[in-house]
C-alpha cells in the first residue's frame, strides 16, 4: 500500500480558492490512479475527483464540475486539487485516497490506500 498524507485544508470565504495537496510515499505512484473525497458533517463519503495514472482520464462528481480541477506530479508523487469559486456547501473533510487498478474508479469501496484527512471550511 501506499502512505497518503493530505496538505492545503484552511478556512476560506465563498467565492475563494484553494489547492489541497497529496504526498505518496512509494516508488510506484505512477502506478496508481488518485482520487479525492470529501464528507461533510452528517453525510456520507462523496465522490469529488479522480485522476488515471498518467493523467489521461480524469473523472469529476457533478457539484464540482467547472470549479475544481485534479492534477498529478508523478515525478514530485503527489497529486493536487484546485478549488476554485468555492461555496459554502463545499466544507467538508477532504481525502486523498489511491487504486492499483488500471480501471478509473469514483466509488470509495474500490481505493485501498487512504489519507488522513484535511479540513476545508467555507463561510458564507
Amino acid at each position: 500500500q501506499v502512505q497518503l498524507v493530505e496538505s492545503g485544508g484552511g478556512l476560506v470565504q465563498a467565492g475563494g480558492s484553494l489547492r489541497l495537496s497529496c504526498a505518496a510515499s512509494g516508488r510506484t505512484f505512477n502506478r496508481y490512479s488518485m482520487a479525492w473525497f470529501r464528507q461533510a458533517p452528517g453525510k456520507e463519503r462523496e465522490f469529488v475527483a479522480a485522476i488515471s495514472w498518467i493523467g489521461g482520464r480524469i473523472y469529476y462528481g457533478d457539484s464540482v464540475k467547472g470549479r475544481f480541477t485534479i492534477s498529478r506530479d508523478n515525478a514530485k508523487n503527489t497529486v493536487y486539487l484546485q478549488m476554485n469559486s468555492l461555496k459554502p456547501e463545499d466544507t467538508a473533510v477532504y481525502y486523498c485516497a489511491a487504486d492499483t487498478s488500471s480501471f478509473l474508479h469514483t466509488s470509495e469501496t474500490d481505493f485501498g490506500s487512504w489519507g488522513q484527512g484535511t479540513q476545508v471550511t467555507v463561510s458564507s
